[in-house]
């Protein structure tokens, strides 16, 4: 500790860094717990150079167990923010004088697979794409996803690594790219800069390789810090769940159909495992629970839709045996390489209609993955999960964000983890939020129905744009409010472009709005993770209070809360949306001369989740009411 506070009190100011009170308090509380190995809860808000805090922990506790520290963070742009080429991580090294070891361990699945590659002689879709790829392909040296981004997710299905990937017996075993990228991290003695994803990754599979005599995903390390650590069930459960393609299966069935004077029996179980795949996507489909702001389906269990996923269950395992038959006869109709990569994405479609089936599917978590159709079966028991292979580890871990209480409660995070005792530590921004911002909430509104409503928003909005010159940003939760404002709006003449989340991607978007300074930004995924300071952001616009949709997995909280004999509302629903909502108002104010506004046009003066919401918004802001204006 008296080497981090030499670097807080001393150092740093030397150049050129302010001495920030909230940033030394959050590393010695840091520094602490990890020392005593305990679970950490640090919520430091914007502005308090958090960042600094748990790298100088971290570099130093590197040091003393000779074990490197994971820093797992939620994308990889916050990869790069740390151990990039002008990151957080060099600008330390610099200045204290240190080499620091930090290399990036990205999602195995981001890379290209040699192997797959050369299976598919330079053909990857049209011959555009062909051409570009293949130029791609002969100068990449790290084959990583991030240096093709308009590649396609189908064309990446083809020539990424996935874990259907037989690499015990692929004739490439130690030299494809994928294992030179694993050498480099694994030998890292200080930092090893991870996502949430490969973290848990690891942490599930850790165990069963080490039995199996494989090495883990990551080598041993003396401390975890999760950033953003309000985000990582999603990849948790991810990690630990299991996904059936449709796709996958079809293209299966389609290479042994190929097979000429295939066996009988392999024929007929192919036939039959065709008709068992399309009755369950189709059951699957028609039991879905359509929600226009989840990225993620529900699906109604019901007796129909279990017999289908057991006959599908079945079919698959009879098409199982009958590959296995085929290679103890070395009938080389298919490549070996590729009845193994069959076998295993049979096994793991296996487990997941094993999984869903037992006790009628109450064990699990499922749902539709809306971009691709895929089927996902997660484990219900996330939090005994983590207890099990992190908590009870004795390893130190370390959660932070600028979110994760509720005003220092942080009861929703701790049930939502399984977490019992935690140590705590919770600073507010050091910014003079009185001065730089105001909020203006609605006036108590009498409005009978919902269009009459909108309309008097409609009005707010544009009476604020104009007055605001556009700089702003516009919150919604789904692209149907997207798309319902933009055809009200169209028909009126703006001084300034609107950029429209549906009509272009979202890096593209948002480095659009930082450079037009005018500009105004429409979405459902901005809520968190842009960050854009100074003048082309002065107006946050919350069009609706962010009310958590159904989503299985926090359907899944509610039906616990309610188990537990909670109120699911004031549980999981209030917390949720407090939460986001903090998210949201935080794109606002993101360095110490930035000043705007915040304008809530969902009600909340004398609604039931009216302290929510106050208590959501930064401390210390001026509230006024939003009067209703004509146009």
């Amino acid at each position: 500790m008296d080497w981090i506070g030499d670097v807080f009190y001393d150092i740093l100011p030397e150049h050129g860094y302010e001495i920030r009170d909230e940033q030394i308090y959050t590393a010695f509380q840091l520094a602490d717990a990890v020392c005593n190995k305990k679970v950490h809860l640090a919520e430091a808000e914007v502005g308090t150079g958090k960042t600094f805090a748990y790298l100088l922990t971290a570099i130093a506790y590197a040091g003393f167990s000779g074990k490197p520290v994971v820093i797992a963070c939620a994308s990889t742009a916050l990869q790069e923010q740390l151990a990039g080429a002008k990151g957080d991580i060099q600008t330390l090294s610099r200045i204290l004088g240190l080499e620091i070891d930090a290399p990036m361990a990205k999602d195995p699945r981001q890379y290209v697979c040699d192997e797959r590659v050369s299976g598919m002689g330079g053909v990857f879709g049209d011959a555009t794409a062909s051409d570009e790829i293949n130029r791609w392909l002969a100068r990449t040296t790290k084959g990583e996803r991030s240096e093709m981004p308009h590649i396609s997710d189908s064309v990446w299905r083809q020539i990424g690594w996935d874990e259907t990937m037989p690499c015990d017996a692929c004739t490439r075993r130690g030299f494809c790219k994928l294992v030179k990228v694993r050498e480099h991290y694994r030998s890292s003695k200080d930092l090893i800069i991870a996502d949430h994803s490969i973290f848990f990754q690891d942490l599930w599979t850790r165990d069963e390789r080490i039995a199996d005599g494989k090495m883990p995903i990551l080598p041993d390390y003396s401390l975890v810090i999760f950033d953003e650590g309000h985000k990582v069930i999603l990849p948790a459960a991810m990690g630990a769940g299991r996904q059936i393609h449709k796709e996958d299966i079809d293209n299966i069935i389609l290479s042994i159909e190929e097979i000429q004077g295939a066996r009988t029996s392999m024929v007929v179980s192919v036939i039959a495992l065709g008709k068992a795949t399309s009755n369950f996507f189709e059951k699957l489909n028609q039991n879905v629970i359509d929600d226009e702001q989840s990225e993620r389906l529900a699906v109604r269990i019901d007796d129909i839709l279990l017999k289908a996923a057991d006959t599908f269950h079945k079919a698959l395992d009879r098409l199982l045996l009958e590959i296995q038959i085929e290679e103890e006869l070395y009938i080389n109709e298919l490549p070996e390489s590729t009845l193994h990569t069959f076998e295993i994405q049979i096994e793991l479609s296996i487990t997941a209609l094993a999984r869903f089936g037992r006790n009628k599917g109450r064990e699990v978590i499922i749902w539709i993955d809306r971009a691709d159709g895929s089927f996902w079966v997660v484990p219900r028991n996330l939090n005994n999960m983590l207890n099990k292979h992190l908590f009870l580890k004795k390893l130190p871990v370390v959660f932070t964000s600028g979110t994760l209480s509720d005003e220092g409660d942080f009861g929703y995070l701790m049930r939502t983890l399984g977490l019992k005792n935690p140590t705590i530590s919770t600073v507010g921004s050091p910014f003079n939020i009185e001065e730089q911002v105001v909020v203006y909430l609605q006036p108590p509104s009498f409005e009978d129905t919902d269009s009459a409503k909108f309309s008097r928003k409609i009005k707010q909005l544009l009476c604020l744009l104009k007055e605001n010159g556009g700089r702003a940003l516009i919150l919604v939760n789904s692209l149907k409010e997207v798309r319902k404002i933009r055809k009200e709006i169209s028909g009126y003449e703006l001084p300034f472009e609107v950029l429209w989340e549906d009509k272009g991607e979202r890096g593209y978007l948002v480095q659009k709005f930082r450079a037009e300074v005018t500009s105004v930004l429409v979405g459902s995924t901005f809520w968190e993770g842009i960050d854009v300071p100074g003048e082309s952001l002065s107006l946050v616009v919350v069009w609706q209070l962010p009310f958590p949709s159904l989503d299985p997995l926090i359907e899944m909280r509610r039906k616990d809360a309610e188990e537990d004999g909670m109120n699911p509302l004031i549980t999981v629903d209030y917390p949720e949306m407090g939460l986001k909502l903090k998210q949201g108002c935080g794109r606002l104010i993101r360095k110490k001369d930035d000043r705007g506004a915040i304008a809530v046009m969902d009600q909340v003066i004398g609604t039931p989740w009216e302290k929510v919401v106050m208590r959501s918004l930064p401390r210390g802001v001026k509230i006024k009411t939003l009067e209703h204006r004509e146009i």
